[in-house]
């Protein structure tokens, strides 16, 4: 697709009143309230802790498309970028929309973790990860979610996600903006007919963002886990997308990386649209490079510590306060982090920390939020 094109429409369908990390069941209900002229909306089930689970329906064509996001509630990034795709998809004097919504039907709960959400955590009310719930399927949401799809028996699925800030596009100074990865279907990893389809999407998204983000596409790691939902639905031969919401430098928000999601939902949904999607097309898939973890959220190097020349490495620990995500510093690593990268870095020039009690995970927030914002607090 033209990016050009991709920007004009997230500029103007991009949701105004959702923003930032923390993205609850609360914020959408008035949205949906808007979309029900438009769009199918429907309660489908509710959560552990009753919260209910919603289903969004549009279109009417005979490609079924499954999307859920927010199964770990802290990743949220791609449901701001789903209402920005709905808004699109709802405004009939978009060329795109009368094509999608005459081939495809789009079936999407856009949260399927409403008390993860709320509590900004990647486990359900129950302290279960429903990404490892698909065989046993304990927890409410689980059966809801596979109720769904025995129901509509889609024909694509794509399980949307967010990435921690450690992932890098192969082993590089390059930060895995958004990752991709169509999951294995039993433990051989077999290259089989659903994983090539999932794949040829993939490579379409990918050329669409090397344009914009070039080297920072990043292809996610598909060791096979039968508990988790993308590896069982391959095994059911439905192809199936993971995407991974990455890290952009200063974008904690993630508001820069969900335009890149916009783009690639879009490139994606239109690509079925118009496409018989074989799976021919799916050996550039494997020129993405693979997920490594090469970076820190700060490094500060060449420092004296404790008479040693040393790199601290510092991560952010995401806490929910009063409503709203703080990223607390917590000292991850020390030691000589040369094949490591940081999403900023400070030059220490083997000055002398003067600090004794600067030790892995344990120094204290302020003190370290004064370290690496003013260095020159606590180097001598």
């Amino acid at each position: 697709m033209d990016i050009t094109i991709l920007q004009n429409w997230f500029t103007n369908y991009k949701e105004s009143s959702l923003s930032g990390r923390y993205i609850t069941q609360d914020q959408l209900i008035p949205l949906l309230a808007q979309l029900s002229s438009k769009a199918k909306i429907k309660k489908i089930g509710f959560s552990e802790n009753n919260a209910p689970i919603h289903l969004i329906t549009i279109g009417n064509g005979p490609k079924k498309l499954l999307f859920w996001s927010q199964m770990h509630g802290n990743e949220s990034t791609t449901t701001k970028a789903v209402f920005d795709v709905l808004n699109l998809l709802t405004d009939s004097s978009n060329e795109l929309t009368e094509q999608v919504l005459k081939e495809c039907t789009l079936y999407i709960i856009p949260i399927l973790s409403p008390d993860g959400a709320k509590a900004y955590t990647r486990l359900n009310y129950n302290d279960v990860d429903l990404n490892r719930d698909a065989q046993e399927k304990t927890q409410k949401e689980s059966a809801v979610f596979f109720n769904l799809y025995t129901e509509i028996k889609p024909d694509y699925a794509f399980n949307l996600h967010g990435q921690r800030t450690i992932f890098s596009a192969g082993e590089t100074n390059n930060s895995a903006t958004v990752s991709f990865l169509s999951p294995a279907g039993d433990n051989n990893r077999s290259i089989t007919r659903s994983r090539k389809i999932a794949m040829e999407i993939i490579v379409e998204m990918n050329s669409v963002l090397q344009k914009c983000i070039p080297n920072k596409i990043g292809r996610y790691d598909d060791s096979f886990n039968l508990n988790c939902v993308g590896d069982t639905l391959v095994s059911l031969e439905i192809p199936t997308i993971l995407f991974e919401a990455g890290h952009v430098p200063d974008d904690y928000d993630r508001e820069i990386t969900r335009e890149y999601i916009f783009y690639s939902l879009v490139t994606s949904i239109k690509y079925i649209s118009d496409t018989d999607v074989t799976g021919e097309g799916y050996e550039g898939y494997f020129l993405i490079p693979e997920n490594k973890k090469c970076f820190y959220d700060i490094i500060i190097r060449d420092v004296i510590l404790e008479g040693e020349n040393v790199d601290i490495a510092v991560q952010y620990k995401e806490i929910l306060i009063e409503n709203n995500v703080k990223f607390a510093p917590r000292v991850a690593e020390i030691g000589d982090l040369q094949k490591f990268y940081g999403h900023k870095e400070i030059i220490g020039k083997k000055r002398t920390i003067y600090n004794e009690n600067v030790t892995v995970e344990i120094v204290p927030e302020a003190e370290l939020l004064n370290f690496y914002l003013n260095s020159e607090l606590f180097l001598v």
